[in-house]
């Protein structure tokens, strides 16, 4: 009779668990990312070192790696080459303190949709258009 009354209360114990809703996990707010120091490469995550000279343009894939970007070229005609969610870099070579960055739409190919000016040495978003 006990060994009855032991598996009736382990029964009653089961079923009491199962029958109650599942919990779901807690929610977590992403983390914040990191503080980079301000700087252009921090702002666009271009190196210093990879930004087009005076004068010159450069198209950049926004993820891939800074040594498989495409080379820094002659801006004329530089979007028809510019492929979906790229970026065409600019210093233009009157004002080497300022970067333009042409945005390329993500689904269109050399359809320019934004145009942001940084200033090169802290990054600082000058004009957006």
């Amino acid at each position: 009779m006990r060994s009855a009354m032991a598996v009736g209360a382990v029964f009653s114990i089961l079923a009491a668990t199962a029958c109650k809703p599942a919990s779901s996990p807690p929610q977590t707010t992403p983390a914040s990312a990191p503080r980079r120091s301000p700087s252009t490469a921090a702002t666009l995550d271009i190196p210093p070192g990879h930004l087009p000279p005076p004068g010159q343009c450069r198209i950049w894939v926004p993820g891939k790696a800074p040594g498989h970007q495409a080379k820094a070229r002659t801006c004329s005609d530089i979007e028809r080459s510019a492929p979906a969610g790229s970026w065409i870099v600019e210093r233009p070579g009157k004002d080497n303190k300022v970067v333009h960055v042409r945005e390329v739409d993500g689904r269109r190919a050399g359809v320019v949709v934004r145009l942001r000016v940084y200033e090169v040495r802290d990054g600082r978003l000058v004009r957006k258009g």
